[in-house]
């Protein structure tokens, strides 16, 4: 059942948006979500909407962040994102309000689209690795302080904040975190020097649609400006894209010669994210990577 000061909420947002009377609205739960609970909201006039639902408390502001890293990406223009219609508080919980995307085919095409448009996505650039405020990544807290370069950035506000949780939760040994400190020795030999690129953050398999033109859209971002590696890399940790989004990936933003080392070390940070989230089965993952260094 959907909360009655949810209800009332969507309702509101709705007719202020339409500028009419809407007399009713229906939700219908949809899956893809985690840690949310997902519908789709249908008015008496038929036109639809996506809404999210998730408490005001266990996770503060997550939907004001993903607000924030949907408008990034939208403001540069270059891949298309879901409309939002607002996100505000109803009760005691967090509510986001969303244009519904209709779905359609993947075609050849599309991935050749999908690696076009990341690839003058990453192209996007800022002076300083990071983001205005910090955000999530699935239901953990993201760090963004703006840094200068890379390696400190991945070292200080990705892997480290993992690796404390991991060993406060008590997913890691002490050994084995020590065993990052050869990892951080040679990253600048693995990332050259270049300029942060706006990235999604959060780049698996769920979190882009095909719309009816088919054309890709970016859904829950965990947005900052980063290593483009990165974005690459979280495309192979799930299953892959299909080849036809590499082959127009690298034709536009062609790949370092270690471009794989780069994935591998990038992953670090979900995999981490994955131990803190869901346990030690994704620990051997980690050990296969960190012990190379």
């Amino acid at each position: 059942m959907v909360p009655a000061a949810v209800h009332q909420y969507v309702l509101e947002i709705l007719q202020a948006a339409a500028g009419t009377a809407i007399t009713s609205i229906r939700f219908s739960a949809v899956g893809g979500g985690s840690i949310n609970d997902t519908y789709q909201v249908v008015t008496n006039s038929g036109n639809r909407f996506f809404v999210k639902i998730n408490s005001a408390v266990d996770y503060p502001s997550l939907f004001v962040f993903e607000q924030q890293g949907l408008e990034a990406l939208a403001a540069a223009r270059l891949i298309r994102t879901p409309g939002v219609i607002a996100t505000g508080v109803a009760g005691s919980y967090q509510v986001l309000v969303l244009e519904w995307i209709e779905q359609g085919l993947k075609s050849t095409d599309f991935w050749e689209s999908f690696g076009r448009q990341l690839a003058a996505l990453h192209g996007t650039s800022q002076e300083g690795f990071g983001f205005d405020s910090n955000n999530y990544m699935g239901a953990l807290p993201q760090y963004n302080e703006p840094m200068a370069n890379w390696c400190n950035f991945f070292i200080q506000r990705r892997l480290e904040p993992q690796l404390k949780l991991a060993l406060d939760k008590q997913l890691l040994a002490s050994g084995q975190v020590r065993l990052f400190e050869g990892l951080y020795k040679i990253l600048p030999s693995i990332f050259p020097v270049q300029v942060p690129g706006l990235l999604h953050g959060d780049l698996w398999s769920g979190n882009f649609l095909c719309d009816d033109n088919q054309q890709p859209v970016l859904i829950d971002p965990a947005v900052y400006y980063g290593y483009p590696a990165v974005d690459m890399a979280m495309t192979t940790l799930f299953g892959g894209f299909d080849q036809a989004f590499y082959d127009s990936y690298f034709y536009y933003a062609p790949p370092a010669p270690n471009y794989r080392e780069q994935w591998e070390v990038c992953n670090l940070y979900p995999l981490l994210i994955h131990l803190n989230l869901f346990g030690k089965g994704y620990l051997p993952d980690i050990l296969r990577t960190i012990e190379r260094y």
